[in-house]
Parts: structure tokens; C-alpha cells; sequence
């Protein structure tokens, strides 16, 4: 067992690009833990197991804190959400005190940064741009670290498919393939080579957490297992072969066994199957959740867990309030508490709490390392690159920097909602409203009008000042209204911020209608009846029903949240000082009834295709709206334009040349999808299998070109073999994943 451990773990901090430790390092590891282990007593090692919230309070405060009393007792081991050197500094003094003095893992939900904030998730994975997203994980890693803390809950690689979901925002889209190329990205940037400046990555929600029915979350997930392995398990498989450290369960079941207590998901799946061997950690509460699930009680709940290979409980208190007593009932063997406190302890020594529980802890890296120009200048370009233009009709965008222009909608100066959901860290009082960053933009060459224009709803009830939603307090709507309307009146153009405030989206943020609110629908109506140009900066956490804006506004932004310089973000694009290149990642529906929608679908039995060709009362459509999306997936405009040749193949190379034939330089996203014409199973209509980034300046032309490797092609079969079947595949190479803009051919694979 030894030695097999020492062999899983030299593997992990290989895959997380960590040199090679020599033989003796891995003896001392592993010589290290044997012998703090043999010293632990039952409870002890139950005490690492053991995880619960802080209190990210003052110094004063934290000294009568129970945390610290749990701590030297050695009945806790890892705290969450306690931030700040001086504070983290007593949970280390306090394990110095244990009888043990093993050091504290200190965890945060650093989603999208620290103080330095990057667009939600869903939005910075519509930049394409691994290497980006990559930078922001290392930024937020480095922030985190100087703040004390050395483990973040992310990446979130949950696919997707139902807007509806709220913690949609706090993912990657709905495409596997590219769901797991930003895991890989996500994790590379937060763990480095475990240096002070990095921390370690938590993978989550494992597993199918996105697939939530009625996009309503903790709700029930039922799936195949060919579902799982082709379509949702890709992203987790690539953090983990790319080292993340450790993994968070998710609420729902999966094979109506809930996630926390599912063995085959744990132990099958994730260490055997995919060779990970990092530590497991629940989500919050999770353990005690497996009651209400109908499992047995909290004795019960954690005995279940324990097995299936959970290492970590948080906040639930099960395994230190039971497991003992299990043991000596034999419900569980001191081998399996072993195993888990083991795996605990080694996230400890990998980062190097054990050489020094103060590596993390240095108080002057905090006036530094955190919101610095650089880290700004990089969230900055990286919200720019989120944004996806979605309408352009007659090239309003980019505005010129002149006259006058209305900005008007409850975003328009909204400071607390800028960072977007999930920034429990967010300095909100540094960041620029949208408001100050145009005024900024256009000082000395234009003049700009404000008015709030309307509630984001006329339901009262979610716009308590101060209240779950984070909205400006409930204002008088006529009053409003005649406000932006003489604002508008006076105006050469009208900007409207509108959509949603930042917490309409993340946890338990599930919304049954994703149309605008009734509010901003009837103040975009009267703004368009004075008969200016009119440009909609859309706030989302998720994709939002746009039909009516599309038919009615001459230009749409899709600018999520873009994080603490979103402001500035917004107007280099608006103004035209760069270029849009953001590309969706999830479709943008017609109607909320389409929900879930996805491109990469199974056919039916009776189709009706992306032309509605085959529209017929007995197909597999809806009488009342087309099946396709309003915006499909990989969607996205630019101020230029791009020309696509016809695709040329070189034995498995496919390529085509792209070409800027517009009056502009700029970013064009290039897309390879394939579909598997006949197999042993039904595949999908169509599967994204590559993408590259080209810079184009005007005029200018470049060769791209994708190898189509075996493992593109392959799938897993009713059997869960790994295959590549022979055969014909259509090869389609285009700029988003509509049948009508990509180029196609047929690839023979003998």
C-alpha cells in the first residue's frame, strides 16, 4: 500500500507539472506521514477530516473564536472562508499548540479572483483563450496566497445545458471538449509548481452537478452512463489527469445514490479509472444531506461516505461526531479513517504547511501582490475578450467618442454589481462604475446623460436595499422613467445597462423565465420609440431570452459580468479601441420552453434539421417556435469581417484559410467540428473537437489547420470501451457551430 501510494502521488505532481521529486524526497514524504500517523490518535485523525467555516473576523474576535479551541484539541484541520494574514495567523499558532502541531488548511471560494476580479466563469470562457484564463487562475492564486489563503473551491467544470441553472455562470459552457481544455487551464494557473505564490485547485461539482432537471438546483440528475463517460465526465477527467490536488462532491445523486456516498463514483470512477489520487472533500454539508436523501442518519450518512472514498466532511460534522464510534462497532475499519486522513496530510506536505505553517502568511505581500496595475491591466483585457457582440445592425458599434450619449438602465452606475456573482472578495468600493469609466473615456470629446431609468423588476420583494439580490434600493418607476426619457430626448445615441444584477445567477439563483424583466422591456419600448440609435449592454449570468430585443435593437453586447474593471472593458470595446472576439460557449435560446438546449445533440428518429427543412407536424419539433437558438453555440461578431475557404485535407490535416476582408484588425476564433456518420451507437449531430486564435490585421490572410488524431474520434460505447470505429466522418470548419456557416468534407478512416 506504501508503495503504491508513493507511486499515485510521484504521478500527480508529475501530471501537475511539478519536477520530478527524487526517490529520497518521496521516502521522506512517506516516512513523514507514517510516522505522524503512528503518533495520532483515532480522534485526531478524524480532526483532519474535518473541515469548518471561520469567521473572517478581527483579531480580537478570532481570539475567543471555538475554532481555536477545536484546533488545539486536534478536532479540526482545514477552516474555510477565514481570510487575512493576522487571522490565519492565530488557526497556525493554534495548531502549534495541538499536541501534534499539525498545520491548518485554510480554503476560499476564490472563483473568478481575489480583489482582482475576472468575469464570471461563463464569461471568461467565451474569450477561447487558454492562456488568459490561465494568467487569471495565477493572478488569483497569487492575491489569494497573500491574503493567506493556500486552497481555492475551483475550478467549476459542471456542463451545462439549462440556462435556467443559475451556477451555469459559475462554469465553462456546455461543450466537454472545451469545458476540459480551461480545466486543464484553471488548474495549471492556480498550482504552478506549488510555490508560495500558488495554491492548491478543487476540482467541482463531481459529478453531473450542471445536469440538474428543471435547471433547478440540488434537484435530482438521472443519466446514462454512456451520457456520462461521452458528454458531462470530460472536464473532470482532464483536471484530474492535469493534478488538481482535491475534489468536491456534489449535492445530487447519481445513479440515485447521492454523490458524497457513491463508491463507484469515488473510488471506481475517479481513482481507478482515471488514476487520481488527490483527497476528497463534500461540498457544504453534504454528509448530512445524505439523510434527507433517505439513506439513514448522520452515523449512517457518514459511514457511506467514508467508503465510497470521501476523505473530507465540510461542515456536516459527521466523521468527528460518529466515525469513532463506527469503528468500534465495525461499521468502518481503521484502515479506511487511515486512508483519508492520509490523503489529507499529503495536500498538507505538498504545499509545505509542514515546513513552514507560515508560508502563506507574510504580511507585507498583501500592499503588493494584490489589485496591482498588471493584475487590473490583464482583467481588464480578458473582459474585453469576453464580451460577445451579437447584433451590429448597420455597424452602429463601435460609437463614436462625440456629442452627446444617454446611458441609461439599473446597471448603468450600479457599483456593487459590477463583479458578478461568486466574488466574496471583491473590494466593491475600488471598482469603477460603468458610469465613471465612460465619463472617463469620453472626457473633453463627448458628454454623457445618466439616468437609472427602472427597478430591474417591478417585484419589489428582490429589490430590498441591501437585501439577496445586492440591487440600489427600490425607486419610484414613473419617476424613473420620465428620467431616461429626458435623458434620451437630448441625446445623439442611448447605451442601455440592463439585464441582470450579479446575484440573479450563482447558487440557488434558478430562474423559471429568462426573458428581460418586465420593467426593462417597458422602458426599452419607450427609449426605441423616440427613434435614436440604441445599443443594449446586456448584464447576464447566463444566457437570457433576447428575441424581442433582437427584432427591435439595432445593437446587442453581451457583457456578463465582467469583473472589477468591467467598466473600462466595456467602454474599449464600445468606442471601438479593441475589437470584440468573445465567442458563446452555451446556446442562446429563442424561448425558456427550449431549455435545456445544446448544439451537440443526439438525432431523432424523426428530425427536423437546423433549416427547419423538415418541418412537419409529426417531427420532432414545436409548433410555436423553431428548434435552433437564437444565438447557437460558438456565436460571435466582430467590427471586421472574416471569409472561410473551402477546407482542404491532407490525409488526416484538414485546413482552411481565413481572411480579414473587413475594415478592421482583429481576433477570429476558428472552429473544427465532427460528426460520426454511422456507428454503433446514435452520436451526436456534430461534436467540437479543436479551435485556434488568429490574429488578422486588414486584409490579411492565414493557413489554419487541425490534425485529426485518433482520440478526436473516439467514443465510448454501450460497453464503456474507449473505441474508434472505421468509417466516414464529416469534417466542418467554420466560426461557430451553424450548419449554414461551416465548411464541410468527408474524412475515410479505414
Amino acid at each position: 500500500m506504501k508503495l503504491k501510494l508513493m507511486n499515485l502521488m510521484l504521478a500527480a505532481l508529475l501530471m501537475a507539472s511539478i519536477p520530478a521529486m527524487a526517490e529520497s524526497q518521496q521516502d521522506k514524504m512517506n516516512q513523514f506521514i507514517d510516522q505522524l500517523m503512528s503518533k495520532m490518535t483515532v480522534e485526531e485523525k478524524l480532526g483532519q477530516m474535518n473541515l469548518l467555516p471561520g469567521t473572517s473576523a478581527t483579531t480580537g474576535e478570532l481570539k475567543n473564536s471555538p475554532l481555536l479551541s477545536l484546533i488545539e484539541q486536534g478536532k479540526l484541520g482545514t477552516v474555510l472562508n477565514q481570510t487575512g494574514v493576522e487571522g490565519i495567523r492565530q488557526l497556525q499558532d493554534a495548531a502549534k499548540r495541538s499536541r501534534l502541531g499539525i498545520p491548518v488548511l485554510v480554503g476560499m471560494d476564490v472563483i473568478h479572483g481575489y480583489e482582482t476580479i475576472f468575469p464570471i466563469p461563463l464569461g471568461m470562457s467565451c474569450s477561447w483563450n487558454m492562456e488568459a484564463i490561465e494568467q487569471a487562475a495565477r493572478i488569483a492564486a497569487k492575491e489569494a496566497t497573500a491574503d493567506g489563503i493556500c486552497w481555492t473551491y475551483s475550478p467549476m467544470v459542471d456542463i451545462a445545458l439549462d440556462a435556467r441553472w443559475g451556477r451555469i455562470a459559475e462554469g465553462n459552457g456546455e461543450d466537454p471538449f472545451l469545458g476540459a481544455r480551461i480545466a486543464e487551464a484553471l488548474v495549471k494557473g492556480y498550482q504552478g509548481n506549488y510555490g508560495p505564490e500558488n495554491m492548491m485547485a478543487c476540482v467541482k461539482h463531481y459529478a453531473l452537478y450542471g445536469g440538474a432537471e428543471a435547471g433547478r438546483d440540488y434537484n435530482t440528475v438521472d443519466m446514462s452512463h454512456v451520457r456520462m463517460y461521452n458528454q458531462f465526465f470530460p472536464p473532470y477527467e482532464a483536471a484530474a489527469k492535469a493534478g488538481a490536488g482535491s475534489v468536491m462532491t456534489s449535492f445530487n445523486i447519481v445513479d440515485y445514490i447521492p454523490a458524497t456516498s457513491n463508491k463507484w463514483l469515488i473510488d471506481d470512477v475517479l481513482r481507478k479509472q482515471w488514476g487520481w489520487n488527490g483527497f476528497v472533500v463534500t461540498d457544504y454539508g453534504a454528509i448530512a444531506e445524505i439523510i434527507k436523501h433517505g439513506l439513514g442518519d448522520l452515523q449512517q450518512a457518514s459511514v457511506l461516505a467514508l467508503k465510497a472514498g470521501t476523505d473530507m466532511d465540510m461542515c456536516a460534522e459527521g466523521f468527528i461526531k460518529t466515525l469513532e464510534q463506527s469503528l468500534k462497532e465495525g461499521k468502518v475499519t481503521m484502515a479506511e479513517i487511515d486512508q483519508a486522513c492520509r490523503r489529507v496530510l499529503e495536500a498538507k506536505y505538498i504545499l509545505g504547511l509542514f515546513d513552514n505553517p507560515y508560508r502563506f502568511l507574510d504580511p507585507k505581500r498583501r500592499a503588493t501582490d494584490i489589485y496591482t496595475p498588471e493584475h487590473r491591466q490583464a482583467a481588464r483585457q480578458l473582459a474585453a475578450e469576453s464580451f460577445v457582440l451579437l447584433k451590429n445592425e448597420g455597424s452602429l458599434l463601435p460609437l463614436k467618442k462625440q456629442g452627446k450619449i444617454a446611458l441609461i438602465g439599473p446597471m448603468a452606475d450600479n457599483r456593487i454589481n459590477m463583479a458578478g456573482t461568486w466574488a466574496p472578495t471583491a473590494a466593491n468600493e475600488r471598482y469603477a462604475t460603468l458610469k465613471e469609466a465612460m465619463e472617463k473615456a469620453l472626457a473633453g470629446k463627448a458628454t454623457v446623460s445618466y439616468a437609472q431609468g427602472c427597478n430591474f423588476t417591478s417585484d419589489s420583494t428582490l429589490q430590498k436595499d441591501g437585501g439577496f439580490y445586492r440591487q440600489t434600493p427600490f425607486k419610484d418607476a414613473e419617476q424613473l422613467k420620465r428620467e431616461a426619457l429626458q435623458a434620451a430626448r437630448d441625446a445623439d445615441v442611448i447605451v442601455c445597462a440592463m439585464g441582470e444584477s450579479a446575484e440573479m445567477s450563482g447558487e440557488c439563483s434558478s430562474r423559471a423565465t429568462l426573458e428581460i424583466f418586465d420593467t426593462q422591456r417597458e422602458l426599452l419600448e419607450a427609449l426605441l420609440a423616440l427613434g435614436k440609435p440604441l445599443v443594449v449592454l446586456n448584464f447576464s449570468g447566463r444566457p437570457t431570452v433576447l428575441t424581442w430585443e433582437n427584432s427591435h435593437v439595432p445593437a446587442i453586447l453581451q457583457v456578463w459580468f465582467g469583473g472589477s474593471e468591467a467598466g473600462d472593458a466595456i467602454c474599449d470595446v464600445l468606442f471601438g479601441d479593441k475589437v470584440p472576439c468573445g465567442k458563446l460557449t452555451t446556446s442562446m435560446p429563442q424561448a425558456t420552453g427550449q431549455e435545456p438546449l445544446y448544439y451537440n445533440h443526439l438525432p431523432t428518429g424523426r428530425p427536423v434539421g437546423e433549416d427547419q427543412s423538415s418541418f412537419s407536424k409529426f417531427a420532432s419539433n414545436y409548433f410555436d417556435v423553431r428548434n435552433d437558438p437564437l444565438f447557437p453555440f460558438g456565436f460571435g461578431l466582430s467590427y471586421t469581417t472574416f471569409e472561410y475557404s473551402d477546407i482542404r485535407m491532407d490525409g488526416r490535416k484538414a485546413s482552411v484559410t481565413v481572411t480579414n476582408t473587413g475594415d478592421y484588425e482583429g481576433v477570429e476564433i476558428v472552429q473544427l467540428y465532427i460528426h460520426d456518420v454511422v456507428a454503433s451507437i446514435t452520436r451526436p449531430v456534430k461534436e467540437l473537437k479543436g479551435f485556434q486564435r488568429i490574429h488578422l490585421k486588414k486584409g490579411e490572410s492565414k493557413e489554419v489547420t487541425f490534425e485529426i488524431t485518433d482520440d478526436l474520434l473516439k467514443f465510448y460505447n454501450s460497453n464503456l470501451d474507449y473505441i474508434l470505429e472505421p468509417g466516414d466522418f464529416e469534417v466542418m470548419i467554420g466560426p461557430n457551430s451553424s450548419l449554414k456557416n461551416l465548411k464541410k468534407t468527408v474524412l475515410t478512416i479505414k
